[in-house]
């Protein structure tokens, strides 16, 4: 396994299709229908358009077996310094630290660009990545409370955050 700078050409089915399990089968996503492949353009192009990574986990035979990425938090500009991202691992090779290694990917390449937090929305109920990222130093800031709906349930979301030494110079505007 080793991991890699995703493409749209390259990975595009393959991510939607780790999303499209995580929608149907998890609360990792809360969204209700699958997305369809046409949605995978805007995503790939918002990642470029930030210099957002994609960074994938693939097997020797080039399948991705998960992937991270990051985002814009909120869309006001004193917000640059901030980023939510995501991990995601194939419902088939979950268990075996792929989704440490790619939070610490995300991670790396956060510091290298400059960023300061690195905030994960998680579902509450999510044990699994609730323990890794606080092994990976994130500490939860909060949770909104039945902030969601989906299977018959309300979904309560913590939020989760690691601070980095990044920007050594932040500057205003």
């Amino acid at each position: 396994m080793h991991l890699v700078l995703c493409t749209e050409e390259r990975h595009a089915s393959q991510i939607l299709a780790i999303f499209n399990e995580a929608i149907v089968n998890s609360t990792a996503l809360y969204d209700y229908k699958p997305r369809a492949p046409e949605t995978m353009v805007a995503w790939f192009a918002a990642k470029r358009a930030n210099d957002f990574p994609v960074i994938g986990m693939e097997d020797g035979n080039g399948k991705l077996l998960g992937f991270a990425s990051y985002g814009t938090f909120r869309a006001f500009p004193a917000y640059k310094y901030t980023v939510e991202h995501s991990v995601y691992v194939e419902k088939n090779s979950r268990g075996l630290g792929l989704g440490r290694k790619l939070l610490e990917a995300v991670i790396a390449k956060a510091e290298e660009q400059g960023m300061h937090a690195l905030v994960g929305a998680i579902d509450l109920d999510n044990s699994v990545s609730m323990a890794l990222h606080k092994r990976l130093g994130f500490e939860h800031c909060g949770t909104i409370r039945q902030a969601a709906f989906k299977f018959g349930r309300w979904l309560d979301l913590a939020f989760l955050q690691r601070t980095l030494a990044t920007p050594l110079e932040p500057v205003d505007g």
